[in-house]
């Protein structure tokens, strides 16, 4: 339990206009009392151990770690949008990317927002500039970049659903919930897309929700940075709280 965990993390500055998705004012930012990690660090005492940046744990904690995927997920469709296949895919499939792009962002700004609100030592504050690596991406193939979006929303959707049990403070919890069902939103709207009319399951496939018990699949920070690390530069440690 608690053992430390390296990744290799980063993401790029974006200037592009967006709609405000969500409000960042007036938000109720401390007190959260939410758990990342069982360890022995102070709930908020994350360190720079080596130079490399630790996620931490308590409220803290919690909050890096979304805000690592969301910074993620802002820059993939940030590059999306200026790719080659969006400039030339059709109206429906281009107003659903600009408004996952719009929603990444505010997702990415809300959180920001949230740990300057309540991490006073600004070594503690996870980057905003992470670094990220999608030269895997081929963003002028309508099939590289929807697979590419699949793979990260379908992530998010599991990183939310793990986190979870960890959040004590009733509200935060409520906007966790309404984060992760955006979420969803994504990433059944790609699969739709990549499905198209013929298979009316996928947006719902048996590899996201168990056929058991009709649930979406919950993952472990260590899970969630098996599938996102191959895009992740920027290098960080975490403490997976399943000890996996």
């Amino acid at each position: 339990m608690g053992k430390k965990k390296s990744i290799d993390a980063t993401a790029q500055s974006v200037a592009r206009n967006r709609r405000n998705f969500l409000k960042v004012s007036g938000l109720a930012l401390a007190g959260t009392g939410l758990l990342l990690a069982s360890c022995d660090n102070d709930d908020d005492g994350m360190k720079q151990m080596g130079g490399v940046f630790d996620l931490g744990s308590g409220d803290t904690g919690v909050l890096n770690y979304a805000f690592a995927l969301e910074q993620l997920e802002a820059a993939f469709y940030t590059n999306v949008l200026d790719g080659s296949y969006w400039a030339g895919a059709n109206a429906e499939e281009k107003a659903i990317l600009e408004d996952l792009y719009n929603h990444e962002v505010n997702h990415r700004d809300w959180f920001k927002a949230a740990i300057d609100a309540i991490v006073t030592n600004s070594s503690q504050r996870l980057p905003a500039n992470l670094e990220f690596d999608f030269s895997s991406v081929d963003f002028s193939s309508r099939t590289s970049v929807l697979q590419t979006a699949q793979a990260l929303e379908d992530t998010g959707v599991g990183a939310y659903n793990g986190a979870g049990i960890y959040i004590k403070t009733p509200a935060y919890l409520t906007l966790a919930g309404k984060i992760v069902s955006v979420e969803a939103r994504h990433a059944a709207a790609i699969r739709s897309l990549i499905n198209g009319d013929s298979d009316f399951k996928a947006f719902a496939g048996d590899d996201i929700v168990t056929e058991d018990t009709g649930l979406d699949v919950a993952y472990t920070p260590a899970k969630v940075f098996e599938n996102a690390g191959p895009f992740i530069k920027t290098p960080f440690t975490y403490s997976d709280p399943m000890g996996s």
